[in-house]
């Protein structure tokens, strides 16, 4: 027998001692588009399966997403693969071929890592197989290399396109209100974009109004409601959408593509307004925008997010306002809560200063459903801040322990009147019963109790 086969007969009767192989057969579509013609992920089960019984193979589990491999750490899946594999319950992998696994660098490498580490003993494709050996591993990431430079290619071709496609004078996205895409017939003719008649002479007016009228956003959402005004797919335009568009350069015939990247073209399709029009309401809501009125809608506040309006349904929001007092001359803070009216626009219900929430809070604490574990969670966290204190700062060592008979109720309304606002909010959220703001009173929301 000579030297090299008995080296393959040894290396052979390791292998059969080795612990057999479990394989976990993991299966990949892309959603991209350049991947529609890849093979579905029933197909990819249905050959894999089948080279598992013809090849004996021990399958222990069975994964299968729908995400692209072109960026690491994105995959959730093959995270979890990865984990398992790490934990021993798998230490081979059956797929498709390697560009299921991976199209990047980050998670080519973490492949390679395991198999260095001995977790990972077998990678199986339809036609190869990649063991801990130099020259398999060395096959796999020139494999796995090369699908990342076709992903690179393909991402460079799609920004030449997009590219040309400016220069034609055609923005790369969904056509603003306003816009219709009018799709060719002829193979190879781009589509182009025209006004859409119905909805072209709402938005030029929109522009008219805000520049000659010197109406506000929230007269030209009451304008179109009682116009009926709907977009494409039915809906009403919020009153955000309404400022996205009076600032919508695209009106005036040139985008800027990538937003933000300053490389702006000129269209080629009809403007709605002129450039002029457009300035001229570009600085008409500038000017609101450093106006008083609206600064304090800016601002955080403990309370808002954290209640309904009983009367509509709609959000509580809040604004700050200070006044000056002729004694003294300080300046004193006040803050008011209100119905945000989204819902409806006539809502009644008045205004609500924060020291009278507060005492109404403070007199609901008796009566609501406390979450008991999570207020008590809390209380021990503050305990242990205060004993690392103690013990760091003054040198003194602190056992502290909540006392029986603790008052949770009475630490409630302590956070209501001291605590910072996360403590504030957090508070709330222990509270079981949703709060409703109804005729200047909170109530409990006693339907969904």
């Amino acid at each position: 027998m000579s030297y090299q086969t008995k080296v393959a007969a040894r290396q052979a009767s390791i292998e059969e001692a080795k612990e057999p192989i479990r394989y976990c057969l993991y299966a990949r579509k892309s959603t991209e588009e350049e991947e529609r013609q890849v093979m579905s992920i029933d197909s990819q089960m249905k050959e894999m399966g089948e080279l598992a019984i013809r090849e004996n193979l021990n399958i222990v589990e069975i994964k299968q997403e729908s995400h692209s491999a072109k960026s690491s750490g994105t995959r959730p899946v093959f995270k979890e693969l990865l984990d398992d594999i790490r934990q021993g319950k798998f230490n081979g992998i059956v797929t498709w071929a390697p560009d299921r696994l991976s199209r990047n660098g980050g998670d080519l490498g973490m492949l390679v890592d395991l198999m260095d580490q001995g977790h990972l003993r077998e990678i199986r494709s339809h036609s190869q197989r990649f063991t801990n050996n130099p020259n398999e591993k060395f096959l796999l990431m020139i494999l796995g290399s090369q699908a990342k430079l076709e992903n690179d290619h393909r991402s460079l071709n799609v920004q030449r396109g997009l590219r040309a496609k400016c220069e034609r004078g055609l923005r790369p996205c969904n056509t603003p209100i306003g816009y219709l895409t009018v799709r060719s017939t002829k193979p190879g003719e781009p589509s182009s974009v025209i006004p859409d008649p119905e909805r072209a002479p709402v938005i030029r007016e929109m522009f008219r109004r805000v520049a000659e009228v010197k109406i506000t956003g929230r007269g030209i959402k009451d304008w179109l409601d009682q116009q009926n005004f709907r977009t494409k797919g039915g809906a009403r335009i919020s009153l955000s959408v309404i400022y996205k568009i009076l600032r919508q350069p695209f009106y005036a015939g040139s985008f800027e593509y990538p937003v933000g990247s300053a490389k702006w073209y000129e269209g080629n399709y009809e403007a709605l307004i002129s450039r002029k029009l457009f300035e001229q309401v570009r600085e008409i809501i500038d000017e609101r925008l450093k106006s008083k009125e609206v600064k304090p809608y800016s601002k955080e506040f403990d309370f808002t997010r954290m209640m309904t309006c009983g009367s509509c349904g709609s959000g509580i929001g809040a604004q700050e306002r200070t006044k000056t007092i002729k004694t003294t001359g300080e300046e004193k803070r006040y803050v008011y809560y209100y119905c945000n009216r989204v819902r409806n626009r006539d809502c009644k219900e008045p205004y609500m200063t924060e020291e009278k929430l507060i005492e109404q809070l403070e007199g609901l604490v008796d009566t609501i459903d406390l979450d008991e574990l999570r207020a008590k969670k809390r209380l021990m966290g503050e305990l242990e801040r205060f004993k690392q204190f103690t013990t760091k700062v003054l040198g003194k060592g602190a056992d502290l322990a909540l006392p029986k008979g603790l008052d949770l109720r009475s630490y409630a309304r302590y956070l209501l009147r001291e605590g910072s606002r996360v403590e504030k909010r957090e508070l709330l959220m222990c509270f079981k019963s949703n709060l409703l703001v109804t005729q200047g009173r909170i109530v409990l929301d006693t339907k969904n109790l």
